[in-house]
């Protein structure tokens, strides 16, 4: 994705993910805003683009971050919201393995507490060590974990699949975690 495709991509997550309200968008109860509306609330704040490039977005971007209902009128976010949504996903069951990717600066932290969703609504766990690792370098120096998912699931955690394949979780805590 070029340069300006990222800086559009970056804005529209932070408009459908956690301040909606800064542009002036509304969201739905599960997320969805109006094509139009995120257009026009976008090009108010100053990043301006086309129905077009969203859709080059939507379509390219390799996390696919995003989804179009079928007539292409509304946008969301599939994961990661700090503000209050019901995406609506049926609980699911997990591999048995499954991957978090993180900066090593917070080994620390999570070799107390377990992983833990922070302001979103969940963990975000990979199916793949790749994609974790992805993940993990976009804080500082990569670090992957290995979450004993089966196990949880089969004590009782639920977990949630979302839309572009991330596998979602309340927490993961310590006894589960191979680090």
């Amino acid at each position: 994705m070029d340069n300006r495709l990222v800086k559009i991509s970056k804005f529209m997550s932070f408009a459908l993910r956690h301040q909606p309200e800064k542009i002036g968008l509304r969201l739905s109860e599960s997320g969805w805003a109006s094509v139009e509306e995120l257009i026009e609330a976008s090009g108010r704040s100053g990043v301006e683009f086309t129905r077009e490039e969203l859709q080059n977005i939507v379509a390219s971007n390799d996390k696919k971050r995003f989804s179009l209902s079928e007539d292409g009128l509304w946008i969301r976010a599939n994961q990661g919201h700090s503000v209050k949504v019901e995406l609506g996903y049926a609980p699911a069951s997990p591999p048995e393995i499954l991957y978090h990717g993180t900066a090593e600066r917070f080994l620390t932290s999570i070799k107390q507490q377990g992983l833990i969703k922070g302001k979103r609504h969940h963990v975000h766990l990979s199916v793949d060590v790749e994609t974790a690792a992805k993940v993990g370098q976009r804080h500082g120096r990569p670090v992957v974990l290995k979450v004993e998912a089966g196990r949880m699931h089969r004590d009782g955690f639920v977990f949630y699949i979302s839309a572009n394949g991330v596998w979602l979780t309340e927490r993961a805590p310590v006894q589960y975690l191979v680090i």
